[in-house]
């Protein structure tokens, strides 16, 4: 038997041998590539966006404090959510109402709106302005009959007009204000108003308007409330919510309450504005020592800086 001869084989090149495998390998890197490229987009897409939040939020704090804040008033309108929930809380103990925090956020929203439209502004707390709008009307005044003694721009006087209609009751609005260049304390020298704003007749009366109200249901009187012809042109009603904002010291809230005495419809709501209020002490010496004496007045409670009484 003849042997033939093995023929030797012929090497395979290296790469023709492997490409199956490379080209296997190829692919799984190409699928991770495109898979990396895409997590790349999406991550740039959100850096973008985090850049872009990041500059409206160094934005918002400074308009928000120019809509909000201490531009052009003394008190900025930024409360927060603790403050609302406790002041809510006083103003329904104070009133006999299991909740009041509709109510609040009712009267924030009237003040913003007011100081919005307005010129001017309205003085005091923000608490305070929401005590004082929020609970008068829930206590529940016998009639719609507003005194307010002290308006400075008369911007808070067509807010309780307001907050009055909203339980119903058909307004009627009397003021009585010096209505001088700026606002008047004994004591205290004001030569420009934080706002900017002449306090004039003609300013009073386009608030008033601005705030909604009915100019046949409104009687501005320039004077002082310890002025006779003032008390004797303004004393031919009974007033359901009397404001008392006017003259701060002791003598001028003493005065005052005297006259509320006088004019006060049965069950009507007294309002005596800063009392309590460090500033302007004289306010609740005037109050305590009247209730300490003969008076149709009884206190009902305090909110924020503003003491509530109604009369018998």
């Amino acid at each position: 038997m003849t042997d033939v001869p093995l023929r030797p084989l012929r090497a395979l090149p290296a790469r023709r041998l492997f490409q199956p495998v490379i080209s296997r390998i190829d692919r799984r890197i190409d699928k991770r590539l495109r898979a990396a490229d895409r997590e790349i987009d999406s991550l740039r897409k959100e850096l973008r966006e985090t850049r872009e939040q990041m500059s409206a939020h160094h934005v918002r704090p400074h308009s928000y404090d120019m809509l909000y804040g201490r531009e052009g008033r003394l008190n900025d309108r930024m409360p927060s959510k603790q403050m609302i929930t406790e002041l809510a809380a006083r103003i329904a103990e104070v009133t006999g109402r299991r909740s009041a925090y509709t109510e609040t956020v009712q009267a924030f929203r009237t003040l913003v709106e007011l100081e919005s439209r307005g010129v001017g502004r309205i003085a005091g707390s923000t608490s305070n302005i929401l005590g004082k709008l929020t609970t008068t009307p829930l206590l529940g005044p016998p009639n719609g009959e507003i005194l307010e003694i002290g308006t400075l721009y008369g911007l808070f006087a067509g807010g309780m007009a307001r907050q009055l209609l909203r339980r119903g009751l058909a307004y009627r609005l009397t003021i009585v204000d010096p209505i001088a260049p700026v606002q008047l304390q004994p004591g205290v020298e004001i030569s420009r108003d934080p706002s900017g704003t002449p306090i004039t007749e003609e300013v009073v009366r386009a608030n008033l308007a601005y705030a909604g109200v009915d100019p046949e249901r409104l009687r501005l009187h320039r004077g002082f409330s310890e002025d006779p012809s003032v008390r004797e042109a303004l004393s031919d009603r009974r007033y359901g919510v009397i404001v008392v904002d006017g003259d701060h010291s002791e003598e001028g809230v003493a005065r005052d309450l005297e006259w509320v005495e006088q004019i006060a419809a049965t069950g009507a709501i007294v309002v005596l504005d800063d009392y309590g209020d460090g500033r302007w002490p004289g306010v609740q010496e005037a109050a305590d020592a009247h209730l300490a004496g003969r008076t149709r007045l009884k206190m009902v409670g305090r909110v924020s800086t503003s003491a509530f009484l109604r009369a018998g």
